[in-house]
């Protein structure tokens, strides 16, 4: 994996540890309930993380726009793929989305590096 990639995950994996941490059961629950909402149901996982990656670039959220594209990348979702959640994206969010998409793209560089 490369730099954007480490860099991201252990950043992610060690502030969740310490907001696990402080034992705030709201927190632990928003985070349950954001693990179940992704699994396999009506829609499969692979959908819902690319839902979940259009709606986290409309919203303009960078962490999640890696997160989700990791997840993507996990679940089989190849760059025409990606290429079509970012169209979508940037038509309902607009063109302040284009620099998400930007960094968006250098992440799934990386991601998909042979």
């Amino acid at each position: 994996m490369g730099k954007l990639i480490n860099d991201f995950n252990d950043y992610r994996q060690r502030m969740n540890e310490k907001i696990l941490a402080a034992d705030n059961k709201v927190m632990k629950r928003i985070y349950s309930v954001d693990t179940l909402a992704y699994q396999d149901g009506a829609l499969p996982a692979k959908v819902k993380e690319m839902l979940g990656l259009a709606t986290s670039m409309v919203l303009r959220c960078d962490d999640c726009i890696r997160y989700h594209l990791g997840k993507c990348y996990e679940l089989g979702v190849n760059t025409e793929e990606v290429f079509e959640i970012f169209s979508i994206a940037n038509l309902v969010g607009g063109t302040i989305v284009i620099p998400h998409t930007r960094r968006a793209v250098e992440y799934w560089e990386e991601l998909t590096e042979k």
